[in-house]
């Protein structure tokens, strides 16, 4: 595989290391603070929308900067933003210095997926995609492992401090790096002008609905996600610990499932590959609702985990298969638009729920939505699987 792109998944890798590790203090930043549910799921909700209103932007530079600037930029901003969270002690100021990490999120997935669907050979998309994802997972699985191991030692703070710096450093590897240098795709020529009057060039009808699909898939899944630690500490009477522990498991096994997802994409089909691995989070979350005993949570859980990594190889071959080429990075900013308004509101919306019911009512929440998600998925037509 070409060496640009193992350097655009390690830096994946990096950029995913804090992705859960907020949700999974959510149950510490309730104490320490002393806030309500509704108050501490500001934390991923303010990043979210943060990150949300970067997309458009981000998409417009990555069809004319080069790829190893805007990763450079990501890893930059990613590195000084853990480093204040390390340092802050007050909550507005965590959620302030929060955003400013996230921020990091749209520069590099805009840049370096649109990169990744122009180097990467068509037939081998969803391999690629799955690769991608999988060292996404590594990074994740780190964060998570390492904050239990803080947790445990010098304190949750740590965590930032200690990844900041090999993310800084290898944000001026890429940087120095020749091997991602190139300025645009064939074809872009004569777009520096076009700006967002472009957009139009990015919609289609299958896209459209594809982007309903997305929403509804990301309001289950975040909502869970985002209160899962929450929901073993508080319904299960797990410790803190334990429970960052068990949701550590997830992007672990999600490695495995990264990988898994693009060979079934491609085998299959991104389409249906798509459809029966939202449908099987469904059940594992149904599971897990019922499931009350440490020794059935936890492989549950795993399941769980592993069918949720394996739609990002589907996901991300649909969208490139559904846009065009000459306008990829502003194709990418808009399903990360998209995404990320549904991302944004979702813990508010799952906040909502258990504060007029309780922690569990997350997961029926959350399965509603999945369902809903593969239902309107078959309205897809066919042809939406034909590279455009």
């Amino acid at each position: 595989m070409e060496k640009p792109l193992w350097m655009i998944y390690t830096t994946h890798m990096f950029v995913e290391v804090y992705l859960l590790i907020q949700v999974a203090l959510i149950p510490v930043i309730v104490r320490e603070f002393q806030l309500s549910l509704l108050e501490a799921s500001l934390v991923a909700t303010v990043p979210s929308f943060v990150a949300l209103l970067m997309n458009l932007p981000i998409g417009i530079l990555a069809d004319r900067v080069s790829t190893n600037r805007l990763l450079f930029a990501s890893m930059l901003v990613e590195g000084v933003a853990a480093f204040l969270v390390s340092q802050t002690k007050d909550f507005w100021l965590l959620v302030i210095a929060v955003s400013l990490l996230r921020v990091s999120s749209p520069i590099y997935h805009v840049s370096g997926l649109s990169q990744i669907s122009r180097v990467a050979k068509q037939e081998r998309m969803s391999r690629s995609i799955g690769f991608h994802n999988a060292l996404g997972n590594v990074g994740s699985a780190a964060g998570v492992i390492s904050l239990t191991l803080f947790l445990s030692t010098l304190g949750w703070r740590w965590t930032y401090l200690f990844w900041s710096v090999p993310i800084l450093a290898w944000g001026f590897v890429i940087l120095a790096s020749p091997h991602l240098k190139s300025r645009r795709a064939e074809g872009t020529d004569g777009l520096d002008k076009g700006g967002l009057r472009r957009l139009p060039l990015v919609f289609s009808s299958g896209l459209l609905l594809f982007l309903i699909v997305i929403g509804l898939r990301e309001i289950g899944s975040t909502g869970s996600t985002t209160f899962m630690t929450t929901f073993f500490v508080e319904t299960r009477g797990l410790s803190e610990a334990m429970s960052s522990l068990i949701f550590g498991l997830g992007p672990f096994i999600g490695i495995i499932g990264s990988l898994y997802g693009g060979f079934w994409a491609e085998r299959t089909g991104a389409k249906k590959a798509l459809g029966w691995a939202v449908l099987l989070c469904a059940l594992g979350l149904t599971l897990l609702a019922v499931a009350s005993d440490l020794y059935l949570i936890v492989p549950i859980y795993v399941f769980y985990s592993f069918f949720s990594s394996t739609v990002w190889a589907p996901i991300n071959t649909l969208v490139a298969r559904l846009t065009p080429l000459s306008n990829r990075g502003l194709s990418y900013s808009v399903y990360f638009f998209a995404e990320g308004l549904l991302i944004s509101v979702a813990p508010t919306l799952a906040a909502g729920v258990i504060e007029l019911t309780n922690v569990w009512a997350v997961l029926p929440f959350s399965v509603v939505f999945l369902i809903a998600c593969v239902v309107t998925l078959q309205l897809l037509p066919a042809k939406s699987s034909e590279i455009i």
